[in-house]
Parts: C-alpha cells; structure tokens; sequence
C-alpha cells in the first residue's frame, strides 16, 4: 500500500498536495484498488467555489461509482483534462497523473483537519 510521507489525507480516501495557495487532489492507492478498474471520471466543477465535504465529482469504475468530495473549500482552478481521454492514469498513477483537480485554498486552517500519513494508514487497517 502506497501511501506517500509528503501528503495529506481524507477519511474519504482523498489525498491532498499543498503548493503555494493551491492544493492539488486526488484518490489514494487504496482508493483506487477498492473501486478497481477506472473507465470513466467526470468533473464539471471547474471555476465553482465549492465548501469542504461538497461533491466536486464522480469516479466509475467497473465495480461501482463513487462521488468524489472536496477535501476543503475552495475554488476548483483546474480539472485533471488528462483523464478524460486516460482514465486508467487513476489506476496506474493516483499520486502522480492520475490527479483529479486543482484548488485555490480559501482557508489554510483547513489543512489542520487532514489526517497525517500516520493516521491515514492507521484507518485503512483498523
């Protein structure tokens, strides 16, 4: 199980990345092996100022779909253009190309709220 020292983590199986005043987001490894094969991923969030636990999109795979939740508020800066094409990058590369969207902070404090690797790890195994 992959779960990178540098990020940090939702009980919703998000991760998140800060850089600056952005956070990129996306689905975790144990995410993606839970849902198995991505074939699809819609996000028709871009430009909207969404609250944290709001959808910003879905995930279909070949299992189920599953609603994608923010993390955090903030306005959706960017959308992943990549996995319209290539959903199986969720697959592949979840911590890499497999990235979902990009967001503009409206409230650092928020980061506080996400579970460190430590913890993130200690709640998938529980």
């Amino acid at each position: 199980m992959n779960i990178p020292e540098n990020l940090k983590y939702t009980q919703d199986h998000e991760w998140v990345r800060v850089e600056g005043d952005v956070a990129i987001i996306g689905v975790t490894d144990f995410a993606q092996g839970e849902l198995g094969d991505v074939v699809f991923v819609e996000i028709e969030t871009e430009g909207e100022e969404l609250e944290k636990g709001e959808t910003f999109g879905t995930v279909e795979a070949v299992k189920t779909v599953s609603d994608l939740f923010m993390p955090m508020g903030g306005e959706v800066a960017e959308v992943n253009e990549g996995l319209a094409d290539e959903p199986e990058l969720v697959n592949k590369d979840p911590y890499g190309e497999g990235w979902m969207i990009k967001i503009k902070i409206a409230d650092t404090a928020e980061l506080e709220e996400l579970l460190s690797p430590k913890a993130y790890k200690e709640m998938i195994e529980a």
